[in-house]
């Protein structure tokens, strides 16, 4: 049994599609996707194992179908039906255009998914949905801002977390990664396409930096400034190169309540110097979108440039920063971070309160971030912010 792969793997002969894959699966319980639907997409690339043109391709034209649909239910009135499939073709599109290097045959498609999911919001009764921009550095960053359910009993302002996105996800991705169930919880979550993510780098020229705290202040004082936010309850988390975003932000930003690394960071400069190592060897690592990514979201044309870049991508000397109550999860088996590096970096967090939850083999979400079962990471991630944010006081 050791040797079985217990996650699910629909191309085990290619880790990056199978990880795309699962990426459209499991955003199934909170709306984001209908397995026929993927299964239909799976089949028609099966012919096409690693041609990224053609999971764009495939993965677009399922989109399509379903915002079609969506759309006549739309022009029939039948809205909450309507909205149900505009968020899953949302979902579709951005899962279709993560691959594509350089990007610009897929921005229609990108814009596609953002516009569909933007009208699937103000359709939904629940949970409530509202698309803001945050001021930062003279310009503004694209969020998510999902409202917490009211408690019963319970008025007044309410604690929310500040969510931002990864090395090659977006906003909208985010939001089927467990966001429904959190607002259930009384705890309000605005998801970011921070620099380098998202509508961010594709349509306003903000690109990668390793200062978080920049967007992560901004974020935070733009929840402060909201009468319905309690500005002492204003977490931050964030996912898989998240695990830097986050714990930089609460290291510069004492006002954060608590932290959240969803997956790991230690020095990312390193992890792409054994990555490239690995490449000019003729091997492949466990990568969840093309190498080319990175030099993109730095707007830089070289490996050798970009790899200046990453010099300030170090946790040492940062979380060690870190005051507020502080959650790391990772999985046991995560194939782009060794779990050594997550204990290395937890035993150096700062904080007096601080937990690391590690999902073995045997009850699942061992693979990068839980993408082997996101239900258990987030009901964990969720029981961890209500003892430490309260929303029912």
């Amino acid at each position: 049994m050791s040797s079985v792969d217990l996650s699910y793997t629909y191309f085990p002969e290619d880790y990056r599609w199978s990880h795309g894959v699962l990426i459209g699966l499991n955003s199934a319980p909170w709306g984001g996707a209908e397995i026929g639907e993927i299964h239909r997409i799976g089949l028609r690339l099966r012919p096409y194992l690693g041609d990224d043109t053609a999971w764009f391709r495939e993965w677009a034209r399922e989109a399509g179908s379903v915002e079609q649909a969506g759309r006549k239910l739309l022009a029939e009135g039948r809205r909450a039906s309507a909205a149900t499939y505009l968020v899953r073709a949302a979902n579709y599109y951005h899962v279709g255009e993560r691959f594509l290097q350089p990007k610009s045959e897929g921005l229609d498609a990108y814009r596609c998914g953002v516009a569909c999911f933007r009208d699937a919001a103000q359709l939904m009764r629940r949970p409530r949905i509202e698309h803001v921009e945050i001021p930062y550095e003279g310009a503004t960053l694209p969020g998510i801002l999902v409202h917490a359910e009211p408690l019963p009993g319970r008025t007044g302002a309410v604690p929310a977390v500040v969510f931002f996105d990864g090395f090659d996800i977006t906003k909208e991705i985010q939001y089927f990664k467990g966001v429904p169930d959190l607002v259930a919880r009384g705890i309000a979550c605005l998801i970011v396409d921070g620099p380098g993510n998202g509508e961010s780098v594709r349509f306003r020229g903000l690109y990668l930096h390793h200062e978080t705290e920049r967007y992560g202040t901004a974020a935070y004082e733009y929840l402060a400034n909201r009468p319905e936010f309690d500005p002492a309850r204003i977490g931050v988390m964030a996912i898989s190169l998240g695990g830097y975003y986050a714990p930089r932000a609460a290291a510069f930003e004492p006002r954060f309540a608590c932290c959240i690394a969803w997956g790991a960071q230690w020095d990312y400069w390193q992890v792409w110097k054994n990555r490239f190592d690995r490449l000019d060897a003729g091997n492949l690592p466990s990568l969840s979108v093309p190498w080319q990514h990175l030099l993109w979201i730095f707007n830089v044309g070289t490996r050798e440039k970009a790899m200046q870049k990453l010099e300030g991508f170090r946790l040492d000397g940062v979380v060690q920063k870190i005051a507020c109550p502080f959650l790391m999860v990772h999985g046991e088996g995560d194939e782009q971070i060794p779990l050594a590096l997550a204990q290395r970096c937890f035993d150096a967090v700062g904080s007096k309160h601080k937990t690391m939850k590690v999902f073995t083999r045997a009850e699942g979400g061992y693979h990068h971030c839980q993408i082997d079962n996101a239900s258990i990471g987030v009901a964990y991630m969720w029981d961890w912010l209500e003892s430490v944010l309260k929303p029912g006081n």
